[in-house]
């Protein structure tokens, strides 16, 4: 979509946050990721651990001959470490930087949000940050937190992700 579309859309009241949404768990929480980031939605698959990434990095995947980061988003947001069993999926998707997989407990539905079902994100305060959150969806008597992901992976994740795959070192050239 062309951002003179986008603008044009807000300016008459249509939001530009509307449309499906992946809905997935983490714990007892209920989370949406854009379906058009989503590539695939994979079962349980062998992670290879990668020695000296971040805690949140859970290492790499070998899908159809290509490496993917495989990155842990309840030990992004602060929680313990996803325990892999017959629930858990990996969602491999693709940010404007890289493609990659994040584990999930378990994968639940796509729902299409329309306006009427996404509010802004609460403040919290100063301490907490919420800059990654699209909004607050409420369907079906649940509440989902919208996620942005490409602000959930800030720069020094990208970092990260590329060289548990050894992606810097074919992009720098060395």
């Amino acid at each position: 979509m062309n951002t003179a579309a986008v603008k044009g859309n807000e300016s008459i009241g249509i939001d530009p946050r509307a449309g499906k949404y992946l809905t997935f768990f983490l714990a007892s929480e209920e989370y949406g990721v854009e379906i058009l980031k989503v590539q695939e939605i994979i079962g349980r698959m062998p992670i290879t651990p990668v020695p000296l990434t971040s805690r949140y990095i859970r290492g790499v995947i070998n899908l159809r001959g290509k490496i993917h980061p495989i990155m842990d988003l309840k030990v992004k947001f602060g929680m313990e470490q996803t325990v892999i069993s017959d629930e858990t999926c990996i969602i491999v998707i693709k940010t404007s930087s890289l493609m990659m997989g994040i584990l999930v407990d378990k994968v639940s539905e796509v729902v299409n949000m329309v306006s009427e079902d996404i509010e802004d994100t609460p403040s919290f305060g100063a301490d907490v940050n919420t800059e990654y959150l699209l909004g607050v969806g409420k369907t079906g008597g649940r509440v989902r937190l919208l996620l942005d992901i490409e602000k959930v992976i800030n720069a020094s994740d990208i970092i990260n992700l590329k060289k548990a795959t050894g992606l810097e070192n074919k992009e720098s050239g060395a």
